[in-house]
Order: C-alpha cells, then structure tokens, then sequence
C-alpha cells in the first residue's frame, strides 16, 4: 500500500511541478526507462515467485539505468551511439519479453 501511495504522490509532484530534463541527458532517457521497466518487470517476476529482494531490486534498478546509460554514452563518444543504443533496446527488450511471460505464467498457472 505504500508504494501505492508513493507512485500516486510521485506522479501527482510530476504533473503539478512539470520538471524539465536537461538537454544533454535527453538522448539517454529512452534507455535509461527501458532499463528501469526491465528492473521492475524481473522485481515484479520475483516477487510471483518467492524470491523477491528489495536490496537486490533497488541495485538492479539503478544499476541497470547507469550501466545502459554509460553504454550508450560510451557509443556516441566513439560514433556509434545509434547502434549501441539498439543493442541496449534489443536486449532489454528479450529480458523484458522473458519477465512478462514468467509472470504471465505465474499468474495464469499455465
């Protein structure tokens, strides 16, 4: 109930604050979403299967941010920032696909 409360605030602060995002951090953004949905979709299978951490899902979370966001600035530092940043996509993405049909199993029994 409390992370309940918490996202409601956390979204309400957003609507009413309006923050902006520097410029310089606006190319890593996408990534850095797409690696916090893949930490909260395999905190989301763990916890359906029993082995739920909060220690471990607040590393992976901000660790997964950091270190998709540090590839993609390493790839635009040497040219090829584009195509880091569809490697970084693709395989978050499995991972992604990966905890949403465990859940859906869990869930489903099936």
């Amino acid at each position: 109930m409390i992370a309940v409360l918490g996202l409601a605030a956390g979204v309400v602060l957003g609507l009413v604050l309006e923050p902006t995002l520097p410029a310089f951090l606006a190319p890593y953004l996408p990534i850095m979403i797409i690696a916090a949905l893949d930490a909260l979709f395999g905190a989301a299978r763990a916890y359906l299967e029993g082995t739920f951490a909060d220690k471990v899902f607040v590393v992976s979370f901000f660790s997964n941010v950091l270190i998709a966001a540090l590839i993609v600035w390493l790839g635009d530092l040497i040219g090829v920032g584009a195509q880091l940043s569809t490697g970084v996509v693709v395989v978050l993405g499995i991972r992604i696909f990966n905890n949403a049909a465990a859940i859906r199993r869990a869930i489903l029994h099936a």
